[in-house]
């Protein structure tokens, strides 16, 4: 069986799609439809990807041989067949540089190997296309300058990545041998990871233990995919409950796209605000312009000292806001002292 979410804003045209999620490199790899059939390369890739770029963009991508048809190098003007399998590993252009940019950052923790911050929503963690500027990348750049001697086209000092729209603690490496024994650690499950959420009804307490993977039609949209999913399990315990909503902690060792969104959506509480997997009209009645989840605590054993350290960021203003007027303020404090 297959649990998936059809936001109305998403075709169901689409190709299948799955994102490969890999720290080193940006790609996406797609199956082709019978619809697409007989069409050019160049011409398909823009057309399913087109918030990635340009036919122009795609082309110079095929030149530059980062576009693999059934794996192989491909040609822009190979026409494509049902079931064709394409990879595309997303670059920049010559044109295209990463940029220091003085964006603030609101530092919660920083020695010489780790910078951990409390992203802002609406802040995309890395460059990659549609957001090539303005990102927590970009603004890492320009804070660290000389200090940060991570080499990569793209993610330098990136680890992990949060939603755009989903706040609080994110953690970036300052040196090669912090970034690599960082991803180790997220692979490895060895990073602890706390968030909290408003949702729609109560939850309760409990876990859900259900795989997740791309969705076989959209490719915005994840979903919960018994057969061919990748494990996901969430932990989650209401903290408070008052009429329809409830204010809602929640840990993951794992570490899926959506995990959390995904699973409160399954569990039939899905988080306030989420344009995707919540419910639209509810949104919309309380004036939500994002998701209500905020990456509140990570504890892990520092990479280079082997020290524990745990930081936590404090709530932002739009998630207070609207416990108060729910009537679900919590102090977190009080729920760390007993738990």
């Amino acid at each position: 069986m297959l649990w998936c979410y059809y936001p109305s804003s998403l075709t169901k045209k689409s190709p299948f799609i799955r994102i490969r999620e890999n720290m080193q490199t940006e790609s996406e790899t797609l199956f082709i439809a019978e619809e697409d059939a007989g069409e050019r390369l160049d011409k398909i890739l823009a057309k399913v990807l087109h918030t990635a770029g340009s036919r122009t963009y795609f082309q110079y991508l095929i030149d530059e041989g980062k576009v693999l048809l059934n794996g192989a190098v491909a040609k822009k003007r190979t026409i494509l067949n049902a079931g064709d399998e394409v990879e595309v590993e997303f670059i920049l252009t010559p044109e295209l540089t990463l940029k220091a940019e003085n964006i603030p950052l609101d530092i919660l923790y920083e020695d010489e190997s780790l910078l951990i911050v409390n992203k802002p929503a609406g802040m995309v963690v890395h460059p990659a296309p549609g957001n090539w500027n303005g990102t927590f990348v970009n603004a890492l750049l320009y804070y660290c300058r000389d200090k940060l001697t991570v080499d990569h086209p793209i993610r330098p000092g990136i680890v992990h990545r949060l939603d755009k729209d989903t706040s609080g603690v994110l953690i970036a490496a300052k040196t090669a041998v912090a970034q690599q024994k960082l991803i180790e650690m997220f692979a490895g499950r060895r990073i602890h990871k706390e968030y909290v959420a408003i949702c729609h009804g109560n939850p309760g307490a409990g876990s859900v233990d259900a795989p997740i993977g791309r969705h076989p039609k959209l490719r915005q949209v994840m979903c919960v995919l018994p057969e061919g999913g990748r494990q996901a399990i969430t932990h989650y315990r209401t903290l408070k409950s008052h009429q329809t909503a409830s204010f809602v902690h929640l840990e993951i060792p794992t570490g899926r796209t959506h995990q959390i969104r995904v699973h409160m959506k399954h569990r039939g509480m899905p988080v306030l605000g989420d344009p995707v997997y919540g419910i639209d009209s509810l949104n919309a009645r309380l004036h939500l312009e994002r998701q209500m989840l905020h990456a509140y605590r990570v504890t892990f054993d520092h990479p280079i000292t082997k020290k524990s350290l745990t930081v936590t960021a404090p709530l932002p203003h739009d998630m207070v806001k609207l416990l108060e007027k729910l009537d679900l303020f919590f102090s977190l404090e009080e729920f760390d002292k007993f738990r």
